[in-house]
């Protein structure tokens, strides 16, 4: 499809300058300082303001939740996270450009030796409050319960709690510092990271970030920023 570029900046940013969210929260999509931040998320904001002839500015957080209240108050033009229905009342996602996996850790001595056993009664888990994986597992546990707070492994440790939540590559850095923890292997949720504009945007800007998005993906972009992040290029989406 071919796109009015004008067009298209004037709607996504009608300051005229791209207002990007940044979760410094996530290691995995973002790296660095707020006056300075890194990363994938970085690399395809300059790329989408590049591509409209839009300076960028960073607005980074640390944590999901506020990024996506920057989005949602108006403060933000774009934001980068998970698709999650929680959140698309409000955000038109793109396809995901990586998926991340959601994990548990838990005590040496726990009975748990997959994540589908982590639902029972009485089970505690620590997650980072507005996560993906604290909307996902606020919707679909049906016996344990969730402990919010600043990191899920955090609130695990210092609440003594059965279970801590998190993304894999953090939290098997935790583990190999930790030798009282370990890692449930499987996955209890596949974390599709997407890019996204609020939903009153044009149809012809949304169509725009998920065409470029779908580019980014297929042509190396993507894994190429994630190699120079010191990020495996396995975690770029699959195509359909």
């Amino acid at each position: 499809m071919s796109y009015v570029i004008t067009d298209i900046a004037r709607d996504l940013a009608p300051q005229g300058v791209l207002r990007a969210s940044i979760n410094l929260g996530n290691p995995v999509l973002a790296q660095g300082t707020p006056t300075a931040p890194t990363g994938i998320t970085v690399d395809l904001a300059r790329e989408v303001g590049a591509r409209l002839g839009l300076p960028v500015e960073f607005q980074c957080f640390d944590a999901a939740r506020k990024s996506y209240e920057a989005m949602a108050t108006g403060r933000a033009d774009l934001c980068f996270l998970a698709i999650d229905p929680a959140r698309e009342a409000d955000v038109a996602f793109t396809a995901p450009y990586v998926v991340i996996e959601g994990v548990y850790v838990v005590p040496q001595q726990a009975p748990f030796a997959s994540a589908a056993e982590v639902d029972r009664a009485g089970v505690r888990i620590g997650v980072k409050h507005g996560s993906a994986y604290d909307l996902f597992l606020s919707r679909t546990l049906r016996h344990a319960s969730v402990v919010r707070g600043d990191e899920g492994v955090d609130t695990f440790r210092a609440q003594g709690l059965d279970v801590g939540a998190g993304i894999r590559e953090p939290m098997t850095a935790y583990v190999a510092a930790h030798p009282d923890v370990r890692l449930i292997p499987d996955a209890f949720l596949q974390i599709r990271q997407a890019v996204g504009t609020t939903k009153d945007r044009a149809p012809a800007t949304i169509g725009f970030l998920r065409d470029l998005v779908d580019e980014l993906t297929a042509n190396g972009f993507v894994a190429a920023a994630l190699r120079r992040a010191g990020q495996s290029p396995a975690l770029v989406a699959p195509r359909d």
